[in-house]
């Protein structure tokens, strides 16, 4: 907890939360969401007086999907957290005590929590509105093998924070050579000495079939994983080659447009001249129209005058 001097100058800074409370907001929120959330959140600081608040909230890393989908785990399903805890102390002691058979109990049950959570992960994303697929469930479920496998990397998950999925490669502390050298030998007064013995071989060998046991489904997974990005890779040469193929019928579209635009505009052009003709030619005729008609009364007139004039010729002649 951040300590705020209430009687500083300037911004009051009794109002900020601390960083842990801005971390909580933050990484409860859609990795799409956070940059701007995390900017705005430094800015309040900022303007607040708190500069190194500010320069630490400004530092909170973007949480990729897989860790946002193993973070929501965590804050919708937190009846989860102690359980799995728990199950991963046991299977660590199982593995310090060489005990092959509790191993293989607790190896079956850890596959089918990790598979379950796994699962319920992947429904939480989609009723938070981002639906992930296969493989982000398999990194969710990574991180799960690493929460029982390492103390550290299971407080991390817990905290609900997570920016990238955590790795179980290093897989659990394993009860190697040197441990096994390191341990007391037997004493030589008890006649239990080749029991002991027995007992210990047994407990090894039950040990190596639990780890040959959890290898090979480890193996599984990343064949599977592997499997997924071949697959994903086919998927993506193919879409880009429609993207490719798209983009130059689209250039060609487009070429084919441009020449039809041009096309467009001279034929309008044309249209425009030639409706410019018809408007010329229908005022011309109607011009020539009425000179006719005018042409046409003054004939009738004339021959009107000239039949008034041959009929006065005439009266005097008869007379």
């Amino acid at each position: 907890m951040r300590n705020s001097d209430s009687h500083t100058e300037g911004p009051s800074r009794g109002t900020l939360v601390d960083l842990d409370a801005v971390a909580d907001e933050l990484y409860a929120l859609r990795p799409e969401d956070f940059v701007a959330a995390r900017d705005r959140r430094a800015l309040d600081a900022r303007e607040a007086g708190d500069q190194a608040l500010a320069k630490e909230i400004g530092a909170l890393r973007r949480p990729n999907l897989a860790a946002w989908v193993s973070n929501l785990l965590v804050r919708r399903q937190p009846e989860e957290v102690r359980p799995l805890l728990g199950l991963g102390e046991e299977l660590r002691r199982a593995h310090r005590e060489l005990d092959g058979t509790q191993l293989r109990k607790l190896a079956r049950r850890q596959n089918e929590v990790i598979g379950a959570l796994g699962r319920q992960a992947r429904k939480l994303a989609g009723q938070a509105g981002h639906p992930v697929g296969e493989g982000v469930q398999r990194e969710v479920e990574e991180t799960l093998h690493a929460v029982l496998a390492d103390p550290r990397a299971a407080r991390e998950w817990a905290a609900g924070r997570l920016v990238k999925p955590l790795s179980s490669t290093a897989g659990f502390p394993a009860a190697d050579e040197a441990v096994l050298g390191s341990r007391p030998a037997a004493e030589p007064r008890t006649p239990a000495r080749g029991k002991g013995r027995a007992q210990g071989a047994e407990r090894r060998r039950h040990l190596t079939e639990a780890r040959e046991e959890a290898d090979a489904e480890r193996r599984r997974h990343l064949a599977a994983a592997r499997e997924e990005a071949r697959e994903a890779e086919r998927e993506l040469r193919a879409r880009e080659t429609e993207a490719a193929d798209a983009a130059r019928a689209a250039d060609e579209a487009g070429a084919r447009l441009t020449e039809a635009e041009e096309l467009v505009g001279e034929l309008r052009e044309r249209l425009r001249h030639a409706e410019e003709g018809q408007r010329r030619a229908r005022a011309g005729e109607r011009d020539a129209r009425e000179r006719a008609r005018q042409a046409g009364r003054a004939a009738r007139e004339a021959r009107r005058r000239a039949g008034t004039a041959a009929a006065r010729v005439e009266r005097p002649a008869t007379g």
